[in-house]
């Protein structure tokens, strides 16, 4: 019996033993994976085949309608799905000449579930042109063959979710595109789901118990029938449990029904929708007990912007409590996920979600990745992140994180947060670094090169749960990830003096070179003002030659001298010439007087401006004045209602960030200089030996 990777090898060859140079390698997927669909659900009913026929031809009889069989064939051949044609894959080989014919019957003999998944592949379409190059036979041929194996005997129900899986990732691999928006290896599911289920085995245990479960970036289901799958075999067999999920790939929308509609549940199949969640909740107004999600992480959500931003102005808005940058739309599938939350007394939510390091700290005060942490943190729904090994993803090597979120914790987790840095090292004698929650593959899955073995599970969930600090685990307040980011302001300090080099700047200035511009439209008129706006330019830069050149470090002194030489040359300048003069002919000088305004108060340097992050728990003035003014005395904070925050109007913006690697960072000092020196030595050596065997 062949292996799922024998399987997967087999059918990735078909694509170029069968559509090489005749369909481009970007529409490989859309041929291959509908005929890998079609042969399973045909294997799949091939042993009820004749039942359902023979059942059909009784209903016929009785003078049923299509419409009022529909019950009774899905009871015929077992599943919530048949097939009224005569024929199968292996029957379609018997007329070579009406291979198309024939098979787009059999398409039609399926019941309406299944064609609904067929005309979500543009099937027909690819049909059409495997016929007309003579390719068709050829692909129904190969997919007959017992190397491809599709038989529930000899690939179960939850291998055949890796095989799609598997070609999905090759697939994708091979035009550049992200496998990870469709896949997660199925151990980081089984910890996902043991996290989003901690502390409800008593509840889901009980005789008659009915349970929610919603993935918003679903891709074939994974996820969602691992969850399932967990809860039936391992905690109660007798629980009903319902599926919903919302696909935006096509493709992978009709893998997701098929998979799900071969497991027997047309109500989970019915459940799952198609369409971009951001901006076509399939769901809308319904509430999940449980929500689990590996949403796409470095897209953006251009296409999504017009709904979004609408929904982000409204009070009850999903996405109201802040917008990430447009590249990354990983927030706003969280936020998504957080108004999908029951209420507290309709039992509450838990959420189980996977994102990169950017949802951690991007984003300073104020920004909307950091606004959605406040609201999370604020909002105490935030229960523990998992830092994931690197290298357990198909399409990238980056470390990620597992997010758990619920409104209903426990009493002794209320207002806390708990890390487990899941993604620690350890070296061995050779200074090799070692996963310590993971193993290596014995082979590599693309950029998967580590695997959670049961044993890693286990140890994350024991200390997820377990609620203790360690080498591994630290526990913080909700507050201890909040600051305040206040602004700084430093005296404009300004020397004047009306040298060649600055009375040269003055003609550039905006203000200065607008004295010889007209706005008239008589060309007369015009270039009479213009040329006397010429004329008064010059006598401003005489009265300016003629002014003492002394540098002088005091605004208040030049100005005084600058009037004198107006009254003195008998030039009145407009205030925005004024200033320019000012601009032109000053530079910043820390020796020099502070500039103040009408009312004596210092004017703040724009370019000395700095800004300072106050943690939540420590007073301001106390951390100014430990922090800052040691370094620059004549430092103050701002008190500008631009530089307060919007919710609370107290000094500063409030911002929070999870610098997870500072939490975890482990201090090596570094290597004894005498090894690094008999290094050095040693390279040398083999470069000096290498340069006698070249020259040799």
């Amino acid at each position: 019996m062949p292996t799922i990777h024998e399987i997967a090898n087999f059918l990735w060859e078909i694509a170029d033993e069968v559509l090489r140079d005749d369909f481009k390698r970007s529409k490989y997927p859309d041929v291959i994976l509908p005929f890998v669909v079609l042969r399973r659900l045909d294997c799949v009913l091939q042993p009820t085949k004749e039942t359902v026929l023979a059942r059909r031809k009784k209903l016929e009889g009785m003078g049923l309608e299509p419409e009022q069989m529909d019950g009774q064939l899905r009871k015929a051949s077992g599943h919530a799905f048949y097939n009224t044609s005569r024929f199968d894959f292996p029957k379609l080989l018997d007329d070579h000449g009406n291979i198309r014919k024939n098979l787009i019957a059999y398409i039609n003999g399926f019941s309406d579930n299944v064609r609904d998944i067929v005309e979500r592949f543009s099937l027909r379409h690819n049909i059409d042109i495997l016929d007309q190059k003579n390719l068709l036979f050829m692909m129904v041929q190969k997919m007959c063959s017992p190397k491809a194996a599709l038989d529930p005997q000899s690939v179960t129900n939850h291998d055949m979710g890796y095989v799609f899986e598997e070609l999905i990732r090759r697939f994708n691999e091979q035009a550049n595109e992200n496998p990870g928006e469709h896949f997660t290896p199925r151990e980081v599911v089984r910890l996902m789901v043991r996290l989003v289920l901690n502390g409800d085995k008593e509840i889901i245990s009980q005789p008659g118990v009915m349970r929610t479960i919603y993935d918003p970036a679903c891709g074939t289901g994974g996820m969602l029938s691992v969850a399932k799958g967990y809860i039936v075999e391992n905690v109660n067999p007798q629980a009903d449990i319902m599926l919903f999920g919302q696909e935006v790939n096509p493709e992978t929308y009709a893998i997701c029904k098929s998979d799900l509609l071969i497991k027997g549940d047309d109500r989970d199949a019915n459940n799952i929708r198609m369409g971009s969640t951001l901006s076509e909740d399939g769901h809308a107004r319904t509430k999940f007990d449980y929500m689990i999600s590996n949403p796409p992480y470095g897209k953006d959500w251009k296409k999504d912007a017009k709904v979004v931003e609408r929904e982000y102005r409204e009070y009850m808005g999903r996405f109201n409590p802040g917008l990430p940058r447009k590249s990354d739309g990983q927030m706003l599938f969280l936020l998504h996920m957080l108004s999908k939350m029951k209420e507290i007394h309709s039992g509450g939510s838990r959420i189980a979600i996977i994102m990169n390091g950017s949802p951690l700290f991007t984003g300073s005060a104020g920004s909307g990745e950091s606004e959605i942490r406040r609201h999370i943190l604020e909002n105490d729904w935030l229960e523990s992140i998992i830092a994931l090994p690197g290298d357990l993803f198909y399409n990238t090597g980056i470390h990620t994180y597992v997010w758990v979120l619920t409104n209903r914790k426990p009493p002794h987790r209320k207002g806390k947060v708990l890390l487990v840095n899941g993604a620690a090292t350890v070296k061995d004698e050779s200074g090799k670094e070692h996963e310590v929650f993971a193993r290596k593959m014995r082979k590599s899955l693309g950029n998967k090169r580590n695997e959670l073995a049961q044993e890693h599970i286990d140890q994350l969930i024991d200390l997820a749960v377990g609620f203790e600090e360690g080498e591994h685990v630290r526990i913080f307040d909700n507050e201890d990830f909040g600051y305040r980011r206040i602004t700084v302001e430093r005296p404009l300090r300004l020397n004047f003096q009306a040298s060649p080099e600055r009375i040269e700047r003055l003609k550039q200035e905006k203000a200065f070179a607008a004295l010889a511009t007209s706005k008239k439209r008589d060309p007369a008129a015009k270039a009479e003002e213009e040329m006397l706006g010429r004329r008064q330019q010059e006598r401003i830069l005489e009265m300016l030659r003629v002014m003492m050149s002394r540098l002088i470090r005091s605004r208040t002194e030049f100005q005084i001298e600058l009037k004198q030489a107006m009254r003195g040359a008998g030039v009145t300048l407009p205030i925005a010439v004024r200033r320019a003069i000012l601009s032109a002919l000053s530079e910043r000088d820390e020796e020099a007087d502070i500039c103040t305004d009408s009312k004596g108060r210092p004017e703040a340097d724009p370019e000395l401006r700095d800004y300072e992050n106050v943690p939540l728990k420590e007073d301001i003035q106390a951390y100014f004045e430990r922090e800052v003014l040691p370094h620059v005395p004549d430092a103050w904070i701002c008190q500008d209602k631009k530089y307060r925050d919007k919710k609370d109007g107290g000094i500063g913006i409030v911002g929070y960030e999870i610098n997870f690697n500072r939490y975890f960072y482990r201090y090596e000092p570094p290597r004894p200089l005498e090894e690094i020196d008999a290094d050095i030595k040693a390279l040398e050596a083999e470069i000096l030996e290498m340069l006698r065997e070249v020259t040799a």
